[in-house]
């Protein structure tokens, strides 16, 4: 055989079988026998050598005469071959580049396709039909739809034309009528990305391990108004150019509204309305800093009784540990407060520590307020005013009297009032005339302008504002005897405290509406905070057996209906460096956006008491770690 005919089969329609001799055969059309004929009929052998070159005319008459040369003689006379034409490869068709649709809409056809040819193999029966051999090939047509390196997947075997029973092989199927059910995949397929790219080719962008949820922890812990920006409002705001990624800028600008340079140029910020974009108190950076408006707000009251010691420790008093955050205002008014204030401000600022700053103080002779706010929110707030009212002018140590201190959050309005009434079991209506007194005579606010001025009176100052904290020894006593009183607080746990507000002095007025018109109190479940002896827990043991009572009370109001939610309401019984134990109240208020018009305060704070009670909280620690090493560090000798 010559190496030009290596490969050459009989010809189509020829059978291998070996002819007998005597077996008679029926010869037809052997006058038409010829290389043209080869592939064609005699009609058109004429019309195919035509469109033949010479030298296509020669391979073929060396083929026609290869071919009859190998076989019988009877066959190269009798059979009668079918002509053959080549037809030369054809020519490359050139695409056009695919787009991005493109590309992935035919992902996602190819994933329907083999979600499709999975399915099929499920319509074939096992071969005996037995449960056990229907788990198997579900088990295996799973796994190799869940598997992607070194397993062979039916979808592989199906295709395999060289081999058409490998799949009925290793799966063991056969055309019986048993049917496996369908396939249903576990989960639904991955979300395609808009940038149409794989992960696995994402080599550029591949981060550490350690580092892979950063993106669901930014969405899930740091919702802020930037990040839901899609990338054309990006490319429209002027936040990404054209050959930078827009997702870095988008990272960069999730805590901080981007600030457009026009608005720097051209805007007037005191000219600024509620709804204006970018505003410095509007509702972009209001919703960044409060996504649900509500601001906690901590408001304290005690009577120090004028003594010079201060308690050592005062977390149990600023820090309660019921509530698991910290409250963004404090806000601590005294009466008959320590003669050195600067002194007790240090204390306040070395237990609050770092993240609060000392936004305001005034005092009013003994009647001291502070103003503590997070560091993060002193840009908006307006400036502070203050006003005084003396109710007890005869006495020159201003003892009796209210101090007043406001200022605007947003756009929300605050005041904040301590007072010292007169004292006395039985001087309800001097009490009473030192509330009229302090609202007609606190001129405030003085600057700020009123949110809303239709709602405010001339005659009250607590309706010039949204909200009202009014807080201080009111002085109001319990209409009862002495040993009532004790006998229903020695009843320990199950003591019913609504028993002594039936003869509460303040609550029989406030019913009544000759005191605090439009103001609320909490609910109140602890002992009465007046009097205790001096560093003990027992009531007045004097001569004079003052009658335990809720002298100490905080209260609120508010322009609108439920803006102030209380969420707790207690005393603070570890502090007895006084008769009067210290009473708080926890409070979450609505907070609205306001306008750019109002004089801020420009972030100023008392900067030289943040160091000092800074640097002694930290000497604090230090002393604390030393004596804890110094305890592990000792040994005890022993004799036995």
């Amino acid at each position: 055989m010559s190496e030009n005919t290596e490969g050459v089969g009989p010809p189509d329609g020829f059978s291998q079988r070996t002819m007998e001799p005597n077996q008679s055969t029926e010869v037809k059309g052997l006058q038409n026998l010829s290389p043209q004929g080869i592939g064609c009929t005699a009609g058109e052998a004429g019309d195919s050598g035509d469109h033949l070159s010479k030298a296509q005319q020669d391979i073929k008459h060396s083929l026609f005469n290869d071919t009859l040369r190998f076989l019988p003689e009877k066959f190269q006379t009798c059979t009668n071959f079918k002509s053959f034409t080549p037809t030369p490869p054809r020519k490359p068709r050139l695409e056009r580049t695919s787009s991005l649709d493109e590309l992935i809409l035919r992902r996602r056809r190819f994933f329907r396709m083999s979600q499709d040819s999975l399915i099929d193999l499920t319509k074939m029966g096992s071969s005996n039909g037995s449960l056990e051999d229907r788990s198997l090939v579900r088990q295996q047509i799973v796994s190799s739809g869940n598997c992607h390196h070194n397993q062979e997947s039916p979808l592989s075997l199906h295709r395999d034309s060289k081999t058409p029973n490998t799949l009925q092989a290793k799966l063991n199927l056969s055309d019986s009528h048993g049917r496996l059910s369908k396939v249903v995949p576990n989960q639904p397929p991955p979300p395609l990305e808009l940038d149409g790219s794989f992960p696995s080719l994402r080599t550029t962008n591949r981060i550490d391990p350690d580092c892979a949820d950063y993106r669901l922890c930014s969405q899930t812990f740091f919702p802020r108004t930037g990040s839901s920006w899609s990338d054309t409002q990006l490319h429209s705001r002027g936040m990404v150019c054209d050959n930078c990624s827009s997702i870095s800028m988008k990272s960069s600008f999730s805590l901080l509204t981007p600030i457009r340079v026009r608005d720097v140029r051209n805007r007037s910020y005191l000219e600024g309305s509620l709804l204006a974009s970018g505003a410095l108190l509007g509702a972009e950076e209001l919703n960044r800093y409060f996504p649900d408006r509500n601001i906690g707000i901590f408001v304290a009251t005690w009577n120090m009784q004028g003594q010079k010691e201060l308690p050592e420790v005062l977390d149990d008093f600023l820090l309660p540990t019921e509530p698991d955050y910290a409250q963004d205002m404090y806000v601590i008014g005294i009466q008959e407060g320590c003669p050195d204030r600067r002194e007790w401000e240090i204390r306040l600022q070395e237990t609050l520590g770092p993240h609060y700053v000392m936004f305001y103080t005034a005092a009013h002779g003994v009647l001291y307020m502070t103003v503590f706010l997070r560091r993060d929110l002193i840009w908006f707030c307006s400036e502070v005013e203050f006003a005084t009212v003396t109710t007890r002018i005869v006495s020159q140590i201003k003892t009796k009297g209210a101090l007043g201190v406001c200022f605007t959050f947003f756009g929300t309005s605050f005041l904040f009032i301590t007072s010292h009434f007169t004292s006395g079991d039985g001087k309800v209506y001097e009490r009473v005339l030192d509330y009229n007194k302090t609202i007609q005579a606190l001129a405030l606010p003085k600057n700020i302008p009123d949110t809303n001025p239709y709602r405010s009176s001339s005659s009250d100052v607590t309706t010039r504002f949204d909200n009202v904290f009014w807080f201080g020894d009111f002085n109001f006593r319990l209409n009862e005897n002495r040993e009532a009183v004790e006998q229903i607080l020695n009843q320990g746990a199950e003591t019913d405290f609504s028993k002594l507000l039936q003869h509460d002095q303040l609550i029989k007025e406030m019913n009544k509406g000759s005191i605090f018109k439009g103001f609320q109190e909490a609910p109140i479940f602890f002992r009465p905070s007046y009097k205790f002896d001096l560093g003990q827990d027992t009531y007045d043991s004097t001569s004079k057996q003052r009658i335990p009572s809720y002298t100490d009370r905080v209260i609120y109001r508010s322009r609108r209906k439920d803006d102030i939610h209380v969420v707790k309401y207690s005393s603070c019984l570890g502090i007895k460096t006084s008769d009067h134990r210290p009473v708080y109240g926890l409070f979450r208020v609505k907070v609205r956006p306001g306008r750019d018009n109002i004089p801020l305060a420009a972030g100023l704070f008392d900067r030289e008491l943040y160091l000092i009670g800074i640097k002694r909280r930290i000497t604090r620690e230090l002393q604390k770690k030393q004596a804890l090493k110094n305890q592990k560090t000792s040994s005890v000798c022993s004799v036995s």
